[in-house]
């Protein structure tokens, strides 16, 4: 842009009214904040609508005073490295940002044009922000604006739908076009004979991937040829790996196109074992599969489904001896787990619409909503543990895990019949069990009803609970006893050996600490119970420092 397009875009600027989130104007020249400000910058356009975002050096904020600016971009450096080659470095996905330094009204200005987000946020040292109001946050702390930031990117296109102009029938694998004909004829019965006659032109219509004879890459993600992913940016892969308990590598299998096959011959690696567990009011063990099928295929085909393939990476399957690992690249456009659960509805966004509905109509997937939901009760119905969804929005990435043995038959049992809790109870209830965090709200909600007990984030079980389980003593080693009671034991045993070292007390008492507190918890525990015994003027160290031995105060 010329100076005279400079000083127009200036004053268009400088004559917007009110607060726009796509509009800065700055002083601060901190590399770092200006990273965090283009990707603030490129997501609020992207949710105003906006083409650009703008940040202005030399413009005074409130009242849009000219004062000039010594920041100097051009030559600006980190390190030994030019500051907008640094700042490319560190955005996700690229952005063709443009530092324009000019003057106007005879002083220096810089104004920082950056293109709105397109396909996915941007980030800047893998963490998202927008703005709100004149604010600069982290975009996944505000689970609403990230949602509609989602619905508003997904309406700019569909990456699975974009059409392959280089890629033919011959492209196509024909084992795969087979078996999803018979998916659809499955998934469709009243269309089953009709299906038997349609050539492939015809079946890729009907799952509408293709448009006016061209394939999508959706097309070619389910059907096709593995040489076919030359005509996709980055070559999409299942990957299995197989570990240990010490987590050491056994085995690994990769899986190219066409990904319709992929998850059965992925599925048939998998060492789904027998799991015997004694069901309440029985002597007779019951016999089932370490992983229900089903829920298998369904965090396998969730993952396919929803992972980004414009930015790269595998869907992976980790097998360890009793958890299966799946994990894919983006977000989890939901936002929470625990809004399926809840709402059982599905999301009103999909990362790739046109390859999800596909596998819906090949019933390889519930749409994502019910699916998980699905997942949490099959699970609950087998008296499994409930799949641990792990969502990492600064990663871009989800991991689920299915866990294949019974952690605590017993405990298990009481939360899975309970007829009054909710499948959000059983699901809160049960990451409570896996000694897993829950949120401040989901724990007062929970200790209001009575149903957990304790200081967070030591929460456990409540006795109201332990007692339909049958788990009384647990629970009351989980809760601990009366401090009075850990204060008489150490002065009981200073009365009879007169002298120790706080080793030898930690001893005494870490034991009959709660059980829920983890080591370096307990033994923070005995420091301040020593502390407090020291403030009561009941026991003092004979010296300080490492080694100092502890005796009872002696009356004067």
């Amino acid at each position: 842009m010329n100076s005279g397009d400079l000083t127009l875009l200036l004053d268009r600027l400088l004559a917007q009214t009110g607060e726009h989130e796509w509009l800065e104007f700055k002083h601060n020249d901190d590399p770092h904040t200006i990273g965090e400000y283009i990707s603030a910058l490129a997501n609020a356009a992207a949710l105003d609508g906006e083409p650009c975002g703008y940040m202005v050096w030399g413009i005074e904020d409130i009242t849009h005073r000219v004062l000039g600016t010594r920041f100097k971009p051009g030559s600006a450096k980190i390190g030994a490295q030019l500051l907008d080659m640094w700042l490319h470095q560190y955005l996700r996905p690229k952005l063709d940002f443009r530092f324009e330094a000019f003057d106007y009204q005879g002083l220096p200005v810089v104004v920082l044009r950056v293109p709105a987000a397109v396909a996915q946020p941007v980030s800047f040292h893998e963490v998202e922000y927008i703005r709100i109001h004149s604010a600069k946050v982290k975009l996944a702390s505000h689970a609403d604006k990230e949602a509609r930031l989602w619905a508003r990117l997904n309406t700019r296109g569909d990456w699975s739908a974009e059409l392959v102009s280089a890629a033919g029938a011959a492209d196509l694998d024909s084992a795969a076009l087979a078996e999803g004909g018979k998916r659809f004829a499955e998934k469709h019965p009243h269309l089953a004979d009709e299906v038997k006659g349609w050539d492939v032109p015809t079946l890729l219509s009907k799952l509408k991937l293709s448009r006016g004879g061209q394939l999508t890459r959706a097309a070619l993600l389910l059907f096709g040829k593995d040489e076919a992913a030359q005509y996709l940016p980055l070559p999409p892969q299942v990957s299995w790996v197989l570990k240990d308990a010490d987590g050491t590598m056994l085995d690994y299998a990769h899986f190219g196109l066409p990904l319709l096959l992929a998850p059965d011959a992925l599925f048939a690696r998998v060492r789904n074992l027998t799991v015997r567990y004694m069901p309440s009011g029985t002597l007779f063990p019951t016999e089932v599969p370490q992983y229900d099928a089903w829920v298998i295929r369904e965090a396998l085909h969730n993952a396919i489904a929803h992972q980004d393939y414009a930015v790269g990476g595998r869907v992976n399957v980790i097998e360890k001896p009793d958890q299966l690992v799946f994990s894919n690249t983006g977000r989890f456009l939901p936002g929470k787990v625990e809004s399926l659960l809840v709402q059982d509805r599905s999301p009103e966004q999909y990362r790739n619409p046109c390859l999800t509905q596909a596998m819906v109509s090949l019933k390889l997937i519930d749409t994502v909503g019910s699916g998980i939901r699905r997942m949490f009760i099959e699970q609950r119905k087998r008296f499994f543990p409930l799949p641990d969804y792990l969502i990492e929005p600064e990663l871009q990435r989800v991991e689920v895990r299915i866990t294949g043995r019974i952690l605590a038959e017993q405990y298990t049992h009481a939360l899975m019949q309970q007829p009054d809790l909710s499948l959000m109870d059983v699901f809160l209830l049960d990451k409570v069990q896996k000694r897993l965090p829950i949120s401040a709200q989901d724990t007062k909600a929970l200790r209001a009803r009575k149903l957990i007990e304790g200081r967070t984030p030591n929460i456990h079980v409540s006795a109201k609970v332990a007692q339909v389980m049958g788990e009384q003593a647990q629970h009351t080693l989980n809760k601990g006893l009366d401090p009075a009671y850990y204060r008489e034991l150490v002065l009981q045993h200073l009365r009879n050996f007169k002298k120790c070292k706080r080793e030898e007390l930690e001893d005494l008492l870490l034991a009959k600490l709660p059980d829920v507190l983890s080591e370096e918890q307990k033994r923070n525990r005995v420091k301040n119970l020593l502390a407090d015994l020291g403030r009561r003027k009941l026991i003092e160290p004979e010296r300080k420092g490492p080694g100092a031995l502890w005796r009872l105060v002696q009356a004067k």
